[in-house]
C-alpha cells in the first residue's frame, strides 16, 4: 500500500487479512455468518473525499493496490463482529466526483459488477428473513421469462428486463425479499435446428451421426454459444437472483418433466392417438401454433374438373395444393347450392388416382361464392376438412413422408418432392383435359418460425394431454380472482381461448429435449407401453404386469414439447416436486409466485398453460397477477424488421444512449398491453433527460454542500421522511417543493402497486424536470448565495431541503434508471444501513414511503399559494418574450395581492426577482384595492391579471423603446400586408385553384390564415402602443 495514505484509511484497515478473506463477495461473508454492514456514511470526510483529496501514488502499481483492498473491514463499537466498508466501485466513484457530463458507458458496467458481487439481488439483500417475516413482508416473486440458451438480445427481451426490473427494484426497496428467477430454456428446435445446419455443411444429418453423437454435438454447441443471452440481459441492469439461474435442461429441470408427465398419465390425462398437427418436413417434427406463423403471398388458385362417375358432367373444383387431390375422400357442396344439389350423393373419380371414387356430400361449411363453391376434402391434409372428415365418417389418406416427399399413397407420385409433384399432377392433368384454369390468388401461407419451410397438415400419431379440465380450473382461477391479468381486457380472450380449447399435442419428433417416459414393452410394436420415472420404475411396472425380468424395453424417441418444460417454469424452479412437502424449502417460500409478466402474444402458449399446470400439479395459481406488455414496433407502428432495416438493436442503442435512456423509453407513455412504437429521438430525450440529473446533482455536491462541516453532512443524511416539527418552520417554496414531492412519492407508489408503471414514470420525469430543477434549484440560489441575498440560516435550510427532495427523487427513479441514479446517489450524504444489509446501495436503500397507512406531510395551502406565484413568474417571463426584452434587462414590476398573497410574494421578492429577471430597486409588492394600488391605472403599463387578488402591472418604459418598437412593428406589418396579398391573388387566381394538386391548394389557404393572423396580433400591438402613448 502506498505510504502517502493518511490515518483515516489506515484506521479502516485493522485487520488486512481478514479484509482480504472477505472482499470477494456479500455472498461469500455470509458463508461465515458475517453481518453484512457497509461504513460509508456522511458523517465522514471520507464521503467528501474529491479528487484534491486522493492520495498520491507513485506508481500505477501503488494505486492499483491502493483500488484492489477497497473491500476493508473496521471494528462496530456495537459489536465484536468485522464490518464491510465501502467497496472499490465506491471508492472509485466518489474518488473521482460528478464531473463533466453524463456518460454512461463510464460506470455501468461497474455498478453492475458491484451489485452482483456484493449480492444484492438475493431475496435477503436487503434485511434478513426474520426481520421481513416479523414486519410482515411476503416475498415477491417473479419468474423470469426463459429466453433461448443460445439466443441473442433483441427488443423483446429489452422490454420484458425493462419492466420486470422496475417491479423487482420497487419491491426490494420497499422491503419486500425480491426474488426475480432468472434461467433459460432449451429452445428444442431452433438449437436442434442450428446442429443440424452445421452437420449438413459436413455433409451429414443427424440420423447417420446417431442419436447419442448428435445430443453430444448440441451440448456443446450449447456450452459454446450459451451464456452469451445472460450477460446481455445483465446489461440492460436486470437484478435478478443468478446464484438460482436455471436451465430447463439440468437435472432438477428435467426430474420435473418427468414427474410432471408421470402425474398426468396417473390422472388419465395422458393419451396417444392420431390428430392433425403442424408438420415441418425439413425439421420432420410436428411444431405447435405458436411455432407458425403466416404470411400474406402471392399464389395460385389451380380450378379443374372432379369427373361424374359414368357420366360427361363434371364438377368444377378449386384448390391452391392440388398435389393433395391424391389424398381427397370427398367433394362438398352446400346444400343450398342450386347449381350442384343434383350431384349430392352421386360419385366423382379422382383425378390421376386410376379410377378411385369418392362421394359428393352436402355441408353448410362451404363457401357458395369462394372459388367455384366446390370443396374438395383431404381430411389428411387440412385441419378444416379433418374436421368435416370426422363429421362425415371419412377415411383418412396420408399421401406424405415426413421429409414432405409424397408416398405410395400417390400412386405415380410417389417418392417425389410435394411441389415437385404438383407440377407434375398438374401437367398430366392438362393432358387429360382436367385443367380449367389458374388465376393469381393471395393466399395466407403457414410457415416455419425457425426455419422459414412452408408447414403440412398431416395426421400423425403424437402424444396427447387432455386439456379441458386443466382449462376449466385456469378459467375459473381468473374468474374468482386468483389471478388477475393486466390490463383487464384480456380476460375476455382469455376465456374464449380455454373454452374452446383443444387436446395439447406435447410430443416433438425431435432429439434436443425431455426424452417422453415412456417405454414400450417388446422388440417392436407400439400396442403396450409403460409410463415410468426411469428405466427401472418401468421394468418394475413390466414385471408386475406379467413380464419376465429381462424384457426388452424401449424407450420413446419423441421428446416433449418446450412449452411442456417451459409450463413448469414457476414451480419446477423453486423445487418442485422434490421439496413440495418441505416446510423450510424455497417452494414454501417463493411459491406461488406474485407477478408474471410476459408479452401479450403468447398469452395461451405459455401463460395459460403455466396456470393449468401449476394449478392441476400443485394445486395453487402459479402466480396471482399476469401483466401484460405489448410489441415493440418501429418509430412508424410498423413490425420490426430485418427486411425492412427497421430493426433496433438493443445493445448498440445502450452503447451510444446508456441501459437507463433504453429502458426508461421503453417503459414510460404506454400503457399495459399496447403496443410500444419506439424511436431514437425519444430514446435521446432520454439521455438528455439523465444528463439534467446529473447536473443537478452536480450543482447540490458542488455548489450547495461546497465547505459543509461533517455534523451539517450527517444531519443532511436522509432517514426516513420529515418531521412535522421541522416541515412546519420551512419558508413557502421549500412547504412547497417537499408537498409536491411528498403527493408524488404517494401517486407512483399506487400506480406501481396497480402496475400503472407507465404513468408512475412520466411524473417521476416531470417533478424532477419542471419543478426540482426549473423551480426549487433556481430558488435555492437566493439562499445559498450571498450576492442574492442568502443568509447562513436560509442557506442551512436550502441544503437539507436539496438533499432531501434529491435523494426522494433518486430512490423514485431508481426502479427506472437504475445505473445513473446509483451513480449519483453515492455522493450524497447517507446514513448507515442496518448490519443484515449487503451493501449501502441505492437498489437496497428504503423506498420513500415504506408504510402505506402513513400519511406523508402535504400543506395543500402552501401548493396553493406557490402555485400562484408560479404563474406570477410565468406571466412577467410571457410578457418579455412576447416583447423581446433582452435577456440580461432587467425591468420594473408593481404587484397588486391582497392577503394572505402580498406577505407571501413579499417574502419572497428575491426569488420573484431572479426567477424574473426584474430589477430589484424598482419591485414593489402593494395591498389590492388601497389607494396607491388605485393610483397605478393611469400609468402606462402592461395589466396583468394573475388570478382573482393578483395583478401585476409591468411599465412599458422599462420594457420597450416605444418609438423603436412602433417602427419594428409596422415594418413586421408591411412584409406581412404585401405576403399576403401575393397569396390571396394565387388563392383568386382559376388557374392555380383549379389545376394545382388539392394537397397544395389547402396549404397555401393554411399559410393565409397563419399569415392573417400574425397580422392581427401585430395590429392589436400597435393599437396597444397607440393608446398607451
Amino acid at each position: 500500500m502506498p505510504s502517502q495514505l493518511d490515518s483515516k484509511y489506515i484506521k479502516r484497515r485493522k485487520s488486512t487479512m481478514v479484509a482480504m478473506a472477505l472482499m470477494t463477495t456479500a455472498p461469500a461473508a455470509r458463508a461465515f455468518n458475517v453481518p453484512i454492514r457497509r461504513l460509508v456514511s456522511s458523517t465522514s470526510s471520507f464521503v467528501r473525499y474529491n479528487k484534491a483529496q486522493r492520495p498520491a501514488f507513485s506508481s500505477s502499481l501503488e494505486k492499483n493496490s491502493f483500488l484492489a483492498m477497497s473491500t476493508v473491514t473496521s471494528t462496530d463499537k456495537s459489536s465484536s463482529a468485522p464490518v464491510l466498508i465501502d467497496s472499490k466501485y465506491d471508492i472509485e466513484n466518489k474518488s473521482m466526483g460528478i464531473v463533466g457530463k453524463y456518460e454512461p458507458q463510464l460506470f455501468e458496467e461497474k455498478i453492475y459488477k458491484w451489485w452482483e458481487d456484493a449480492g444484492c439481488f438475493l431475496p435477503d439483500a436487503k434485511q434478513s428473513k426474520e426481520e421481513s417475516s416479523s414486519q410482515g413482508r411476503e416475498p415477491y416473486v417473479l419468474p423470469m421469462p426463459p429466453p433461448n440458451v443460445t439466443g441473442r438480445l433483441h427488443m423483446g427481451h429489452a422490454i420484458f428486463v425493462a419492466l420486470q426490473d422496475v417491479l423487482a427494484r420497487f419491491h426490494r426497496m420497499r422491503g419486500r425479499p425480491v426474488l426475480w428467477l432468472p434461467g433459460t430454456d432449451h429452445a428444442g428446435i431452433a438449437t436442434q435446428l442450428q446442429v443440424e445446419k452445421a452437420l449438413m455443411a459436413e455433409g451429414k444429418t443427424r440420423e447417420e451421426v446417431g442419436r447419442e453423437e448428435f445430443l453430444k454435438r448440441v451440448w456443446e454447441y450449447k456450452e459454446e454459444q450459451g451464456g452469451a443471452i445472460t450477460s446481455q440481459l445483465r446489461s440492460l441492469g436486470a437484478s435478478a437472483d443468478w446464484s438460482r439461474e436455471r436451465f430447463t435442461m439440468d437435472e432438477d429441470n428435467c426430474e420435473s418433466v418427468t414427474e410432471a408427465f408421470v402425474r398426468f398419465h396417473e390422472k388419465g390425462l395422458v393419451y396417444r392417438g392420431e390428430y392433425m398437427v403442424n408438420w415441418a418436413p425439413r425439421l420432420k417434427t410436428a411444431v405447435s401454433d405458436l411455432e407458425v406463423e403466416y404470411s400474406e403471398e402471392e399464389g395460385k388458385l389451380y380450378f379443374f374438373k372432379y369427373m361424374v362417375q359414368d357420366s360427361d358432367e363434371f364438377l368444377p373444383v378449386a384448390t391452391t395444393r392440388p398435389e393433395t387431390i391424391m389424398g381427397d375422400t370427398a367433394v362438398c357442396v352446400n346444400p343450398n347450392d342450386e347449381r350442384y344439389k343434383h350431384l349430392v350423393g352421386k360419385k366423382v373419380v379422382v383425378p390421376m388416382s386410376g379410377g378411385r371414387t369418392i362421394p359428393v356430400i352436402a355441408d353448410e361449411y362451404v363457401d357458395m361464392e369462394f372459388g367455384t363453391g366446390a370443396l374438395k376434402i383431404t381430411p389428411g391434409h387440412d385441419p378444416n376438412d379433418y374436421a368435416i372428415g370426422k363429421k362425415f365418417d371419412l377415411p383418412i389418406i396420408n399421401i406424405m413422408n415426413k421429409d414432405g416427399s409424397l408416398n405410395q399413397n400417390a400412386g405415380d407420385y410417389n417418392g417425389l418432392d410435394r411441389f415437385v409433384a404438383r407440377e407434375k399432377l398438374w401437367k398430366d392433368m392438362e393432358e387429360k383435359g382436367l385443367v380449367i384454369k389458374v388465376d393469381p390468388h393471395v393466399q395466407r401461407v403457414p410457415r416455419s418460425q425457425r426455419g422459414g419451410e412452408i408447414i403440412e397438415p398431416l395426421v400423425s400419431s403424437q402424444w396427447f394431454v387432455k386439456a379441458d379440465g386443466m382449462a376449466n380450473k385456469a378459467l375459473k382461477a381468473v374468474e374468482n380472482g386468483d389471478i388477475k391479468i393486466v390490463p383487464e381486457r384480456f380476460n375476455k380472450i382469455w376465456y374464449n381461448w380455454l373454452e374452446d380449447i383443444r387436446d395439447w399435442c406435447v410430443s416433438r419428433q425431435l432429439w434436443w429435449g425431455h426424452r417422453i417416459p415412456v417405454w414400450y414393452v417388446g422388440e417392436s410394436g407400439d400396442s403396450e407401453y409403460i409410463v415410468a420415472r426411469n428405466e427401472a420404475d418401468a421394468r418394475k411396472k413390466a414385471i408386475e404386469n406379467g413380464h419376465p425380468e429381462d424384457v426388452v424395453l424401449r424407450q420413446e424417441e419423441d421428446v416433449l414439447d418446450t412449452w411442456f418444460s417451459s409450463g413448469l417454469w414457476p414451480f419446477a424452479t423453486v423445487g418442485w416436486p422434490k421439496n413440495e412437502h418441505d416446510p423450510d424449502s424455497d417452494f414454501a417460500r417463493f411459491y406461488p409466485g406474485t407477478c408474471l409478466e410476459t408479452g401479450y402474444d403468447i398469452l395461451f402458449f405459455w401463460v395459460a398453460r403455466m396456470a393449468m399446470m401449476g394449478i392441476e400439479l400443485t394445486g395453487k395459481a402459479p402466480f396471482s397477477v399476469v401483466y401484460l406488455h405489448g410489441l415493440v414496433r418501429a418509430a412508424d407502428g410498423s413490425k420490426m424488421s430485418k427486411t425492412k432495416g427497421n430493426v433496433v438493436d438493443p445493445l448498440e442503442t445502450v452503447a451510444e444512449y446508456g441501459a437507463d435512456s433504453l429502458r426508461y423509453s421503453l417503459v414510460t407513455g404506454v400503457t399495459p398491453g399496447q403496443d410500444i412504437p419506439l424511436n431514437m429521438e425519444k430514446i435521446a430525450a432520454n439521455k438528455q433527460f439523465a444528463n439534467k440529473l446529473w447536473n443537478c446533482c452536480k450543482f447540490v455536491t458542488d455548489n450547495a454542500l461546497k465547505g459543509v462541516d461533517d455534523d451539517e453532512m450527517k444531519a443532511l443524511s436522509v432517514d426516513g421522511t420529515i418531521t412535522k416539527e421541522e416541515f412546519d418552520t420551512l419558508p413557502l417554496p421549500e412547504k412547497y417543493i417537499i408537498s409536491k414531492c411528498h403527493l408524488l412519492v404517494s401517486e407512483v407508489t399506487k400506480e406501481i402497486e396497480n402496475y400503472q408503471l407507465g404513468a408512475a414514470g412520466m411524473k417521476i420525469y416531470e417533478f424532477l424536470w419542471d419543478q426540482y430543477a426549473d423551480w426549487y434549484i433556481e430558488i435555492s440560489k437566493t439562499r445559498l448565495y450571498e450576492g442574492n441575498g442568502g443568509t447562513q440560516e436560509e442557506a442551512k435550510i436550502a441544503r437539507r431541503v436539496l438533499v432531501y427532495i434529491l435523494d426522494t427523487s433518486l430512490r423514485l427513479l431508481h426502479p427506472y434508471m437504475p445505473f445513473v441514479t446509483e451513480q449519483l446517489w453515492h455522493h450524497l450524504p447517507r446514513v448507515e444501513p442496518s448490519k443484515y444489509r449487503a451493501s449501502n446501495a441505492l437498489m437496497l436503500a428504503d423506498w420513500p414511503q415504506m408504510d402505506d397507512n402513513k400519511e406523508l406531510l402535504i400543506d395543500i395551502k402552501a401548493v396553493s399559494a406557490f402555485e400562484c406565484f408560479q404563474a406570477l413568474t410565468r406571466s412577467i417571463r410571457n410578457v418579455r418574450a412576447e416583447y423581446n426584452v433582452e435577456q440580461g434587462k432587467k425591468i420594473s414590476a408593481r404587484i397588486l395581492a391582497k392577503q394572505p398573497l402580498k406577505d407571501m410574494i413579499e417574502k419572497e421578492i428575491k426569488s420573484l426577482v431572479l426567477l424574473a429577471k426584474l430589477d430589484p430597486e424598482q419591485v414593489v409588492v402593494i395591498e389590492a384595492d388601497s389607494d396607491e394600488a388605485n393610483q397605478l391605472v393611469g400609468v402606462e403599463s402592461i395589466k396583468l391579471v394573475v388570478q382573482d387578488g393578483v395583478e401585476a402591472y409591468l411599465p412599458l418604459a422599462g420594457l420597450i423603446d416605444p418609438e423603436k418598437e412602433r417602427k419594428r412593428l409596422e415594418k413586421q406589418a408591411s412584409k406581412l400586408s404585401n405576403d399576403i396579398d401575393k397569396l390571396r391573388a394565387r388563392l383568386t387566381s382559376k388557374g392555380f385553384v383549379e389545376k394545382a394538386p388539392e394537397a397544395l391548394v389547402e396549404k397555401a389557404k393554411m399559410e393565409l390564415k397563419e399569415l392573417e393572423d400574425q397580422a392581427e396580433k401585430i395590429k392589436t400591438s400597435l393599437d396597444a402602443l397607440q393608446k398607451n402613448n
